[in-house]
């Protein structure tokens, strides 16, 4: 028997007074959060919520936040946490397609109203049966007359529980990832996969229980939730809680805080370079950093090299996926690193390289990178077409081209995917083409990636009028912003008279790249 909860329940008998997620000025120790979290898991079992029962979470990096997912867990329960950007339609979607049976939304902020959007997608769904708007403070109520809170839901409920003795290999959460075409697939992970990965993810790191761990990362988001949240907690850790990056504040919770570990994506280190402020004492910041972790994309070279020197701290880089729990390779320290590189497989996963016809490839030798071992999910949910084509023989197939070196270093060539990644999130071109052709002024579309400096990359989309049809870039831009994520729609867009095409009528993207 396993559950994910026992992280929080072990460090909560362990180091009951210890401080476990700090936000602004607010601590809680693990003994509330696990009292909390028990509470959330009374409140859900008295709405009728039963073991294997689908509960959606969209928050930001709040206390909240593992409050609610390991309240889930205890309950037995399994966890769909949503982006905090996703809008109404593609709410509804995610509800409807994971069968959530209920849904905890952020109220949000005038600029992000994260509670309003929620609620008008929970609405669309008439198989999701509670929602709960999650308040800055647990007694305010809600702005929309007649909505439950997570306060009202936790008001009067035991501080204890008896955690659901869940199967190591049942389904403690269901993380949505986009494909190349249709939708988002939601990927199936267990118990010992998520528990297995934090273990390791802590090894990284050589994380201890006097650890400050900043976490910018957004918790609905499986790097963050996995290598920071759940990894802190197995240590015993304190926890920093940041909604939002912004390098001046990250500098001022990193002194205040004596933080150690710092995890980001590119774009957050190419922010933090390029912001200098003589208020901060940055020799004190680079004398507590003990270890910075990047993923999400590839960390230019001279990034690495600029922010090791400046404050003398290794980053090591690693590989991932949401459907591999999502650790794969890492630099790691004790086996060396390699600068590009996404390091070797961490223990107990093995990585190979294959032609297309499935024979694995020499070394230095261009070849799509598989892998298996614990940290492989179960499969994409109530999707077994596309599972099939990911998994096979118990190898997941990634759909990236890599090449391994000498000395058994791995990096990343390639995507057969068209995959974007801007600012350490995946656009997925396909999703943003089938809602661009909606528009009644436009008759044929083609999205890709372009380098950018501070992003990675960034979104742009090639357009193709209908005929007498006129619009303005801009136009199109606001519409498409209305109705996908805020990071996913395209920043520039230009328009053509015709798209390259092949003899069998495919759009040649690698014309459009040159």
């Amino acid at each position: 028997m396993l559950n994910l909860s026992v992280l929080l329940d072990d460090s909560a008998r362990r180091y009951p007074a210890k401080k476990a997620f700090t936000f602004m000025d607010t601590s809680l120790t693990y003994a509330q959060v696990n009292e909390a979290a028990n509470k959330v898991a009374n409140g859900l079992r008295a709405k009728g919520i039963l073991p294997g029962d689908k509960v959606a979470l969209g928050c930001l990096n709040l206390p909240a936040f593992p409050i609610i997912y390991f309240g889930i867990l205890k309950a037995g329960a399994v966890v769909v946490p949503l982006s905090v950007l996703l809008k109404k339609d593609e709410i509804e979607y995610h509800l409807t397609n994971s069968e959530a049976k209920a849904y905890f939304c952020f109220t949000g902020t005038p600029e992000l109203p994260m509670g309003e959007i929620g609620y008008a997608g929970y609405k669309a769904v008439a198989t999701c049966e509670h929602f709960f708007m999650i308040m800055p403070a647990a007694n305010m109520p809600s702005p929309i007359e007649g909505v439950e809170t997570l306060g009202s839901l936790m008001n009067d409920q035991a501080p204890s529980f008896e955690t659901y003795q869940s199967k190591a290999d049942d389904t403690a959460l269901i993380i949505y990832t986009s494909g190349t075409t249709g939708r988002p697939k939601g990927a199936e992970l267990s118990h010992s996969n998520l528990l297995v990965n934090a273990i390791i993810s802590s090894d990284l790191m050589d994380s201890n229980t006097e650890d400050v761990l900043l976490i910018v990362l957004p918790l609905f988001h499986i790097f963050g939730m996995t290598v920071l949240m759940n990894a802190g907690i197995y240590k015993g850790s304190t926890n920093i809680l940041l909604p939002r990056f912004d390098a001046e504040t990250v500098y001022g919770l990193m002194q205040r805080h004596s933080v150690t570990i710092f995890a980001g994506v590119p774009t957050m280190y190419w922010g933090l370079l390029n912001y200098t402020n003589p208020k901060f004492d940055y020799e004190k910041i680079a004398n507590t950093l003990k270890i910075c972790v990047s993923g999400g994309a590839s960390l230019p070279v001279n990034v690495i090299e600029n922010f090791e020197k400046r404050f003398n701290v290794p980053i090591i880089e690693g590989y991932g996926m949401s459907e591999g729990s999502p650790v794969v390779t890492f630099n790691q320290l004790k086996l060396g690193r390699k600068a590009g590189s996404i390091g070797k497989p961490v223990w107990g996963v093995e990585v190979k390289l294959v032609d297309s016809d499935g024979v694995e490839v020499p070394v230095g030798e261009k070849g799509e990178l598989l892998y298996r071992g614990h940290n492989v999910m179960k499969g994409y949910y109530k999707n077994p077409s596309e599972t099939e084509k990911i998994l096979k023989d118990g190898w997941l197939y990634s759909g990236d081209i890599g090449i391994k070196d000498e000395e058994g270093f791995f990096f990343i060539v390639d995507r057969t995917k068209d995959m974007i990644i801007r600012g350490g999130f995946n656009v997925y071109p396909r999703e943003i083409e089938e809602v661009m052709i909606k528009h009644e002024a436009v008759s044929l579309v083609a999205v890709i990636g372009i380098p950018h400096e501070e992003m990675g990359e960034e979104v742009k989309a090639f357009v193709v009028l209908k005929e007498g049809q006129t619009i303005a870039d801009i136009d199109l831009i606001n519409w498409i912003k209305e109705r996908v994520a805020a990071y996913k729609y395209p920043r520039y867009i230009e328009f053509l008279t015709a798209l390259p095409m092949s003899a069998t009528g495919k759009i040649l993207k690698k014309e459009l790249r040159k």
